[in-house]
């Protein structure tokens, strides 16, 4: 029988991403980033001016700091030794999304933090890239962790079958994120999410399953 498969995102679950940004942003660019305000649309304001920051230079920000600023992020509190220890029961693959011009920065950043496992890149919703993934594993069970709620929710209309952990290991935005409610829990901290990946693999498949408790103690 194939080993259980671990799929997971990069950002907020494994590797710091808003605080490095927005330091960078700061330093050199002069511009804030508002964690209280959703979405990058409404978060970025140019310090001098107040304005806010132009979409297309959004793009063009982020872009750039995928490309050259990556060697900011730094991991979350216990990421990396939750992985080595998931590994002895189960694959790990990584599904980011990110550009296809970044993905072998990605690897390659992943890899200077001890992580060397496969890395799918995404764009959009991450039910469709999961479930191409999940077909070429055959896994005998598959379970899922992301920080953001539309992945969740692509995920369970493409993959039902699967576990989905909301995990945001970032604590200066995790309290202004509400539980995901297509996710079956939220936890963001790694050694509570660690011992409930063990409990799901050992339950099994996630069929039928009700979503449990949104909030885990302690988080």
């Amino acid at each position: 029988m194939s080993l259980p498969l671990i799929i997971t995102d990069c950002d907020e679950v494994l590797l710091h991403m808003v605080v490095p940004l927005r330091d960078w942003l700061d330093a050199e660019h002069g511009i804030h980033f508002d964690f209280h305000t959703q979405g990058f649309g409404d978060a970025l304001r140019h310090k001098e001016s107040g304005k806010l920051v132009e979409q297309a230079l959004i793009w063009t920000l982020l872009t750039a700091f995928f490309e050259k600023e990556m060697h900011r992020q730094t991991p979350i509190s216990g990421a990396m030794e939750a992985m080595d220890r998931l590994s002895e029961i189960a694959d790990i693959v990584v599904l980011t999304n990110i550009g296809e011009a970044q993905h072998g920065l990605r690897v390659a950043q992943l890899k200077s933090h001890g992580l060397d496992r496969p890395v799918f890149w995404n764009r959009g919703g991450k039910g469709p890239k999961l479930a191409e993934i999940v077909a070429a594993y055959q896994p005998s069970v598959t379970l899922f962790i992301d920080d953001l709620g539309e992945n969740h929710a692509s995920v369970a209309d493409h993959a039902p079958d699967v576990w989905r952990l909301h995990f945001v290991g970032e604590p200066q935005i995790a309290p202004q994120i509400p539980a995901c409610a297509t996710a079956h829990a939220r936890i963001d901290d790694w050694p509570t999410a660690e011992t409930w990946i063990r409990d799901r693999i050992a339950q099994g498949p996630a069929v039928g399953a009700a979503s449990l408790s949104p909030i885990q103690d302690g988080v």
